[in-house]
């Protein structure tokens, strides 16, 4: 699933091509009954009101938002996206992409397409915050993104700040706890296995055994590697490419995640990668150093 480096990623490449673009056209394969895709252009109710509210509008900015990508328009609407577990947006010429499951016509003749071989991915509408929804589904920002945690990357978040959201789950176990969106945004698998890995921190730690000079060492780490993971244009494991189609490298940087049986990189660190099932999720992490 495409986590904080990966959207962040996406977000920027999008500020580079579409902005001060107007969408021309809207078309989606997506078609459910479900009631969970209820306001999201998988619901036919919904599609023919999010095409009409789409169509012909400016898009002004783009904005990230824990690991949902925010298309600002300028009628005062937002079309959130989704990526989920398999998505990625494609940029260009060619809208005909592999799994191509939404396609926006753009006033350059380019389309923006959401590919996602799952069909899970999201793309819905939001009002602006503090209004209420005008149009049948259409959510608004404040609410939807009321339980989620501070960006990690954020000059706000500080070590302080990471206590007191870690604090919140003390008897959790530190690695479904930095990947509880409620806690902190946009952590996810990935970033987590590399993250306790830099810090030297077991992942069935509890958050209350973890020591003040350790909560440093899990601080640093977040920014340190986050950030090295957008450096390298996110991480392409599975499915994701940035806008243009092309592949992240941070998979050729891993230390940890999907190393099983593989020395620890760490120098001097006789250890053995390991993989545990936690919290029904996988956790890689060195069998020495991580205490």
């Amino acid at each position: 699933m495409p986590e904080l480096p990966e959207v962040e990623t996406t977000v920027r490449g999008l500020k580079k091509t579409i902005l001060g673009l107007t969408i021309k056209d809207v078309w989606t394969d997506l078609s459910t009954k479900d009631k969970r895709k209820k306001g999201t252009i998988a619901d036919r109710k919904f599609f023919p009101s999010f095409k009409k509210q789409v169509l012909n509008k400016k898009i002004l900015s783009v904005e990230r938002r824990a690991k949902n990508i925010l298309i600002n328009l300028n009628n005062d609407k937002t079309i959130l996206i989704h990526l989920k577990m398999t998505g990625y947006l494609f940029y260009g010429k060619d809208p005909k992409i592999k799994f191509a499951h939404a396609v926006f016509t753009l006033s350059n003749k380019n389309y923006l397409v959401l590919s996602d071989i799952r069909k899970f991915g999201k793309i819905t509408l939001l009002d602006p915050e503090g209004k209420p929804a005008t149009s049948y589904g259409a959510g608004t920002k404040n609410s939807y993104f009321t339980n989620l945690g501070p960006e990690p990357l954020d000059k706000k978040f500080t070590l302080e700040k990471l206590k007191e959201r870690l604090n919140k789950k003390p008897n959790s176990k530190i690695k479904t706890v930095l990947m509880d969106q409620t806690v902190i945004a946009g952590i996810g698998n990935i970033y987590s296995d590399e993250i306790l890995w830099r810090a030297g921190i077991h992942p069935e730690r509890k958050v209350s055994r973890i020591k003040e000079k350790e909560m440093k060492l899990i601080f640093k780490a977040i920014k340190e590697t986050l950030t090295k993971g957008i450096n390298f244009g996110g991480d392409s494991m599975s499915d994701y490419k940035n806008i243009y189609g092309l592949p992240g490298k941070f998979q050729l940087h891993h230390k940890a995640y999907r190393r099983t049986g593989e020395k620890c990189r760490k120098k001097g660190c006789k250890g053995i990668i390991k993989r545990k099932v936690i919290s029904a999720r996988s956790a890689h992490f060195c069998s020495v150093h991580q205490r």
